[in-house]
């Protein structure tokens, strides 16, 4: 018989590994795959990036409060850097927040509710010499319920909405009825002068009775490249208003009106007048008036020359005789020039004797003719181009030769 074939599973069996030996590579492989995934997917697939986290203000620490008319004027510096003391790249918006007092005059933090915003990209407009000044209205009625009592203030600022700053500092106002706001004030220019005058109140705001009080006055100065309708804005709103120089204290006159001969022609300026109550040791005014925009013009000539005399100078050597013509200088501070008329017919003025002004008060008249008569008038020029009238006549008579 043939030989038996060799047993193949006795070769197979010392080449296969155990069944342990299958988990241990198959969990080796699985481990490296997964390592590999991990290299892969951070090396070539990044997540998306993080936002960063926005900034949070810092907290307001020099919130002021005064009592304008009936609201309350605060005025605040905006924060420029985070809590984290970084530099804020945008400008916050502004929460203003308006409380009651306790029984024991501390304020109540759980009667502060929001009475405005600010938005980020409205602040500027509210900025005045580095400073956020913002009016909150308080209704009469609310004033005379709080007169001699106070109300409460804080700011709150952000740049998310879901991260406000810290509070500003707590202020408190005590408030008192002023007279109700000018209706308006009046101007008429004259040479001197612009005369302001106005209506005086009759009641307090909110129909109380009227108190003492007394009078403020207030101008400024526009730009003077506003036009038209920039005017008429500044007009309807001041905070519109574009200022040369801003609203500053004129005068406290002793009665409603006031003459004010500190101007320029041709600037415009600014005029409201406000009332002013004695409070807390200080005084308290009223809400502006309505504004007074004046931008006066020089229609004002000069007054008439004085003294004009005329010699006849005939000298030896002289081809013919000339006029010596003098007169007194003018008082007026604006005089550009004067100008002189000669004429052969008495009672009417005749031509100029020169194209342009005449610098000093003096003059020679060269072109005259012996044997005939002039009279001779003077009027003043100033640089707004307004004339004086004529100076009284001087008579001159020329000689004839030899005579």
């Amino acid at each position: 018989m043939p030989p038996a074939p060799p047993r193949r599973f006795q070769c197979w069996s010392a080449q296969t590994p155990s069944r342990p030996s299958l988990r241990i590579a198959a969990w080796t492989v699985a481990c490296c795959v997964f390592l590999a995934s991990l290299l892969i997917a951070g090396c070539g697939a990044p997540g998306e990036p993080t936002p960063p986290s926005p900034p949070i203000p810092e907290a307001i620490a020099d919130l002021t409060a005064e009592q304008v008319g009936d609201g309350a004027l605060l005025t605040f510096t905006l924060p420029g850097k985070s809590v984290a003391k970084q530099r804020l790249t945008q400008t916050p918006t502004c929460d203003i927040f308006r409380g009651a007092l306790r029984a024991d005059g501390s304020p109540d933090p759980k009667t502060f509710r929001m009475v405005y915003t600010i938005p980020g990209a409205l602040v500027a407009s509210y900025v005045i010499e580095k400073h956020v000044k913002f009016l909150d209205p308080i209704a009469p009625e609310e004033v005379r319920a709080h007169a001699g009592g106070k109300v409460a203030y804080l700011v709150r600022t952000w740049v998310s909405p879901k991260k406000s700053s810290p509070d500003s500092n707590i202020v408190l106002l005590a408030l008192v009825s002023v007279p109700q706001p000018i209706s308006g004030v009046e101007a008429r220019v004259t040479e001197s002068a612009i005369e302001l005058c106005w209506t005086a109140p009759v009641q307090a705001s909110g129909g109380a009775a009227l108190g003492d009080f007394s009078y403020r006055l207030y101008r400024g100065q526009l730009d003077g490249s506003l036009d038209t309708a920039a005017r008429e804005a500044a007009l309807k709103d001041l905070v519109h208003a574009r200022w040369k120089v801003p609203l500053a204290l004129l005068a406290a006159p002793a009665d409603n009106s006031y003459r004010d001969t500190d101007f320029e022609f041709d600037k415009t300026y600014v005029y409201v007048a406000r009332t002013a109550v004695p409070a807390n040791g200080g005084i308290v005014e009223s809400a502006d008036s309505a504004p007074a925009v004046v931008m006066p013009k020089d229609i004002f000539p000069p007054s008439a020359p004085q003294g004009v005399v005329g010699a006849v100078i005939t000298e030896n050597g002289m081809p013919s005789p000339v006029v010596d013509l003098s007169w007194s200088i003018s008082p007026e501070n604006d005089v550009a020039g004067y100008r002189v008329y000669r004429s052969e017919r008495e009672g009417t003025r005749g031509d100029s004797i020169q194209p342009g002004l005449v610098a000093t008060p003096a003059i020679r008249d060269t072109a005259v003719q012996p044997g005939h008569r002039y009279w001779y008038t003077v009027t003043a020029v100033d640089r707004a181009g307004n004339e004086s009238a004529a100076s009284t006549p001087a008579l001159v008579e020329i000689p004839q030769p030899g005579s």
